[in-house]
């Protein structure tokens, strides 16, 4: 069964306003993890590898997540690309198959593909404007 979960991006507040919705509300973050953690951060200057690349905030049956957009990686937030929908799909196969549908008539922007993380993982805009994150966690 496919789970769907927000996903926010922020121009380096997001610790910031995670900590806030935590405190609006409640709960613990379930997984959180800087870019100075990744291979990712090597390159990138204190303060951007200092910023999250990844936090989660469980919220009911949800999750919110979030991550620090970096201007070095050519990300810059603005309306329409400061929140995406994120996809949890059973297996690899269903991932390919939502990312395919979703990207017809769209924009694939980042192929599905193994993550560092564990996860393959692929972003798409659909034909209506909509971005969506698909996220299958290969430890399943």
């Amino acid at each position: 069964m496919v789970t769907l979960n927000p996903y926010l991006n922020f121009q380096g507040n997001t610790e910031a306003a995670f900590n806030f919705y935590k405190s609006v509300f409640g709960g613990e973050f379930v997984f959180i993890q800087r870019f100075n953690e990744t291979p990712a951060g090597a390159g990138m200057s204190p303060k951007e590898a200092n910023g999250l690349m990844h936090v989660s905030l469980p919220i009911g049956g949800n999750m919110l997540m979030g991550t620090d957009a970096v201007e070095s990686m050519g990300q810059k937030v603005m309306p329409g690309n400061n929140i995406h929908l994120c996809l949890s799909p059973d297996s690899k196969a269903e991932a390919d198959r939502l990312f395919k549908a979703l990207s017809a008539g769209g924009t694939p922007v980042m192929p599905m593909a193994d993550q560092a993380w564990g996860a393959y993982f692929g972003m798409a805009t659909d034909k209506f404007g909509i971005s969506w994150m698909i996220n299958q966690d290969t430890n399943k």
